[in-house]
């Protein structure tokens, strides 16, 4: 078993979400102390729970400690074996967040996977799900053979209630392998190394610009549309949709994606770069701030010129881990670092950084 100090790096939910992923994926169970030591109020919060739930519910685990401000958890992970969930936050916790943990091993379950989630699906220190569609989606689809992503109602702060349905019709099962290295194998002999250095030729900007129906007469969605699209006209074809939502309580934001190809004015399908940026509304901020927030990240993005922004690399680099390979990004934040940790453990894939670039080889 392995045993893993919560209060490292950047002591945050990120080590639990990833452990999680992890254990499942490789079956080896890990014991956590001093779970989210570097925040305000420690321990799990609901969001790390219903990760766990999930994972018993998607591989059979039994955990001890999974109960809401825990600072201590283990977790023994079973086979992986898919199926049909739903799964609820009871907050406004982040879905994606959620995915961070549950994603992973559900690629290689013995069945598809059909998973209704209930929490929020633009909050706070997450990726939107929108995001989560346009700019991480597209990077694991070779993983699998189907992954899909509907979003059925948005969910904000503070009440959530937001829903979203997950298909996920595995490509390699983990359980068809006894131990972990020969499912390794097949993996790397199946899916492509990543090799992300460049950006290429900007093709498009889009966009969706979002909020709860309540702000429809203020044309609230309609402004941050209209301020982004202000500030990024200067890349030329710039679309961003606006959409007025039911969902339970008052919100708004806006997700902006970069699309490149490795051909001048044409798109590539197999050219997987994206670029992602995002904000949220807030109470006495204009929603023409909000847009030109979201559209001058995503020109800092751009700039950069990295092929990875700066969460895209938080979130890629477990399968970096394990496809093998290289990417450069836009920065290295403290998550990266942290996730680099715990994966570390579990794999023991060597990571080498410099200068933004990632690199994994195998482990010694």
């Amino acid at each position: 078993m392995l045993t893993l100090d919560g209060s490292q790096g950047e002591g945050g939910g990120q080590m639990v979400r990833t452990a999680l992923a992890l254990s499942a994926l490789t079956q080896i169970p890990f014991r956590m102390t001093d779970i989210r030591a570097g925040r305000d109020v420690p321990g799990l919060k609901a969001q790390h729970v219903t990760c766990v739930r999930a994972l018993e519910k998607l591989c059979g685990a039994i955990s001890e400690g999974a109960e809401l401000g825990s600072r201590e958890l283990t977790f023994h992970p079973k086979p992986i074996k898919g199926g049909v969930f739903e799964l609820d936050i009871g907050t406004a916790g982040s879905i994606t967040l959620l995915l961070q943990s549950i994603l992973l091993p559900a690629l290689f379950a013995n069945r598809p996977s059909r998973l209704t989630i209930i929490g929020g699906t633009d909050v706070d220190w997450a990726m939107p799900i929108d995001y989560f569609i346009e700019v991480l989606a597209p990077h694991l689809r070779q993983w699998c053979e189907k992954l899909e992503v509907k979003v059925l109602k948005r969910g904000y702060h503070p009440t959530g209630g937001g829903r979203v349905e997950v298909f996920i019709k595995p490509r390699i099962k983990r359980m068809d392998f006894e131990t972990f290295d020969p499912f390794l194998a097949e993996l790397r002999g199946t899916i492509k190394r990543f090799s992300l250095l460049e950006q290429g030729h900007l093709i498009a900007i889009r966009g969706v610009s979002h909020c709860s129906k309540d702000l429809e007469a203020a044309q609230v969605a309609t402004r941050q549309a209209h301020a982004a699209q202000a500030v990024l006209s200067r890349f030329g074809d710039v679309r961003i949709r606006s959409e007025y939502a039911d969902s339970a309580c008052t919100g708004s934001g806006i997700t902006l994606w970069a699309l490149y190809s490795n051909i001048k004015d044409e798109t590539n399908p197999s050219w997987s770069v994206r670029l992602g940026a995002d904000a949220l509304g807030k109470k006495g901020i204009p929603a023409e701030q909000t847009g030109k927030t979201a559209a001058e990240r995503l020109s800092e993005a751009i700039a950069s010129p990295a092929p990875v922004d700066r969460h895209l690399a938080d979130n890629l680099v477990p399968f970096l881990a394990l496809a093998e390979g290289t990417i450069k990004a836009e920065s290295i934040t403290q998550h990266t670092t942290t996730n680099i940790d715990v994966i570390k453990a579990f794999l023991g894939t060597q990571f080498y950084i410099k200068e933004n670039v990632i690199t994994t080889t195998p482990r010694a």
